[in-house]
């Protein structure tokens, strides 16, 4: 009955016609319309349902203590890493050693998201920037490429705006060119690291991450969070899915034919 009422309130959660059969003792769920069984309406389904939301809210109240947990641990046994990292910035690129930036959060709710910089603040004759792959150096590729401009992204997730794990933070402006199908990436908090990040990085395109978000969303398990975690210590070691040249900043997301076709 548990592993039925979590299939029936993912079902719910994507918006599906979700259907319950039932032989004998035994029954199937199927978020599948097209699927014929009989619709259960009386107290086996209210039972399924409530049984499977309170299995949600219990699994994401333990995600947050989790969250919290790491965070709180991760600032403490990497500080001294942490420091590290601030002086060579202060050293090679300058103040401020941080850099600040509004970025999306649950339900597209914005937040100020914090990282180690990784660029200098060059700019041409007439004052204005130099382009992103000029002022990246060096040491900002490095720490790229290892994440280690990352790390303080653990004070968003010990201030609740981020996770440990979950579809990564993007830009508020590209909350305007999503399709109601990527927009769904928002369903949980932003993570530090992701289903994405583990499965290809920057080797795959903007609509492949965000079907992989939101893979994420509709399989969500602290299991999940446990496997995507392990397989990014191994991508962070072995530098998967990311190299030195492969470091400097995508192109940004200007929305997929499906969203324009949406919005038309």
């Amino acid at each position: 009955m548990r592993r039925r009422a979590t299939h029936v309130a993912r079902c719910f959660r994507t918006g599906a016609v979700v259907q319950v059969a039932e032989q004998g003792r035994q029954g199937a769920a199927s978020c599948d319309p097209e699927v014929s069984h009989r619709v259960v309406t009386g107290p086996v389904w209210c039972f399924a349902r409530a049984l499977g939301e309170l299995l949600m809210r219990s699994g994401l109240m333990v995600k947050r203590a989790f969250d919290v947990a790491a965070s709180l641990g991760g600032l403490v046994v990497l500080s001294p890493v942490l420091a590290t990292c601030a002086v060579a910035n202060a050293a090679l690129l300058g103040r401020p050693v941080l850099f600040h930036q509004e970025r999306a959060g649950l339900h597209g709710k914005p937040f100020m998201m914090v990282k180690f910089r990784s660029m200098t603040d060059e700019r041409d004759a007439e004052g204005n920037l130099k382009p992103a792959k000029e002022r990246l150096t060096p040491w900002g590729r490095f720490i790229r490429a290892t994440s280690i401009d990352e790390l303080p992204e653990l004070w968003n997730v010990l201030k609740g705006d981020m996770s440990v794990v979950g579809p990564r933070p993007l830009y508020t402006e590209y909350l305007n060119h999503y399709s109601a199908h990527q927009a769904r990436r928002h369903e949980m908090r932003p993570g530090i690291t992701g289903l994405a990040q583990v499965s290809g990085r920057n080797h795959l395109s903007w609509e492949e991450k965000f079907d992989l978000d939101v893979s994420y969303i509709d399989r969500w398990s602290l299991a999940l969070d446990i496997k995507i975690l392990a397989k990014t210590v191994v991508a962070v070691v072995k530098r998967e899915g990311i190299d030195a040249k492969e470091s400097a900043p995508l192109q940004r997301f200007r929305g997929s034919p499906s969203a324009q076709k949406e919005s038309a």
